[in-house]
């Protein structure tokens, strides 16, 4: 039986130097999987041909009730195209994308290979180095502040990916905003369909499963997290759920979010970079996040949300940021799992 490597574990050291360039692709995308996905879903399927990578979106993995449109699908899906850039990069080759190279294919997300060697920079080497530290955190935050310095940077790092990070800074806002993400909450939980979806990617702690939220990411005990998806599934928790969300948004040191100008593919393939990038340099400067995306999942809230942010374009993520210490990472797919030859 072949050992399937765990992607927590890869070690640069085993970066196959005189490999071909399969070879460096296919080692570059054990950080491309680290990526962050809605409900750890880890909806990509990568095809590797002789000298370039093709990243798909994985449908199957879809969540039709919370995701129609399959919009943080493909968001997701550019979390991932932005870390196997920087494990590229960061092992010394030009990174060449093509995005969304067949219109009649629309699940071909991307098209990977690299050029000539080019020299890997600090920056590149400080991002590369925080993703095996970066993990979604559901929890209450410390309460020390975030600098404006790092701010900046989350400012910068969006923008480089073609869209933009905007912070909520004023009492009011954040309460709105707040208040927003509580309606939402009561809104789905009230649906049997979505509680049924999320019940079904709720995860034990201790489980074969690759994939999904198992219950230590959501503050549960084993036992708790053993009947927590029958729980979700039959009981209308929107009240305790509200209440939670809220608090938690009141009490982070920041709330930010990552919108587009547009509502494209191209435009959700540049959130997700944007994500990436976002996350990593949050996790530089010693921040950790978290998401609450409801009232933008919430159609209706969508455009009340990009009211109060007065901020040109769409809201796509919206990010609740702050100290702690470093959660326990949520399990990955190793690479073979994702991975189909053509």
């Amino acid at each position: 039986m072949v050992q399937l490597i765990d992607p927590w574990q890869v070690k640069e050291g085993d970066f196959p130097s005189r490999g071909s360039k399969a070879d460096v692709l296919r080692f570059c995308l054990n950080y491309a999987v680290l990526a962050p996905s809605s409900h750890n879903t880890q909806p990509w399927i990568f095809k590797l041909l002789d000298d370039r990578v093709e990243l798909h979106a994985d449908t199957s993995r879809n969540l039709p009730v919370v995701d129609p449109q399959r919009r943080e699908l493909v968001i997701s899906c550019g979390a991932a195209l932005f870390n196997l850039r920087l494990a590229l990069r960061r092992f010394g080759f030009e990174d060449i994308v093509e995005l969304l190279p067949n219109p009649y294919e629309p699940s071909l997300l991307a098209r990977i290979t690299y050029g000539d060697r080019v020299p890997c920079t600090p920056p590149i080497e400080r991002l590369f180095r925080a993703i095996p530290h970066r993990h979604t955190y559901r929890g209450e935050f410390d309460s020390q502040i975030v600098f404006e310095s790092t701010i900046d940077t989350l400012q910068s790092a969006a923008a480089e990916e073609g869209a933009w990070f905007q912070p909520v800074f004023a009492a009011e806002g954040r309460a709105a905003i707040a208040h927003l993400v509580a309606e939402a909450d009561l809104i789905q939980m009230s649906s049997k369909e979505y509680r049924a979806e999320l019940a079904e990617w709720m995860r034990p702690n201790f489980g074969e499963d690759l994939d999904g939220i198992p219950g230590y990411a959501l503050g549960l005990n084993s036992l708790a997290a053993s009947v927590a998806p029958l729980w979700v599934r039959f009981h209308d928790g929107g009240a305790t759920a509200s209440h939670k969300d809220a608090d938690l948004i009141n009490r982070a040191p920041l709330l930010g979010v990552i919108g587009t100008p547009n509502d494209t593919l191209g435009d959700w393939l540049a959130a997700g970079q944007a994500l990436s990038h976002v996350l990593l340099q949050a996790r530089i400067n010693g921040v950790h996040a978290g998401f609450h995306n409801q009232p933008i999942e919430v159609p209706a809230f969508r455009s009340r949300l990009a009211t109060l942010i007065h901020r040109p374009g769409l809201p796509q993520i919206l990010l609740r940021l702050g100290q702690t210490a470093e959660p326990r990472p949520t399990p990955r797919r190793p690479v073979d799992q994702v991975l189909q030859f053509s």
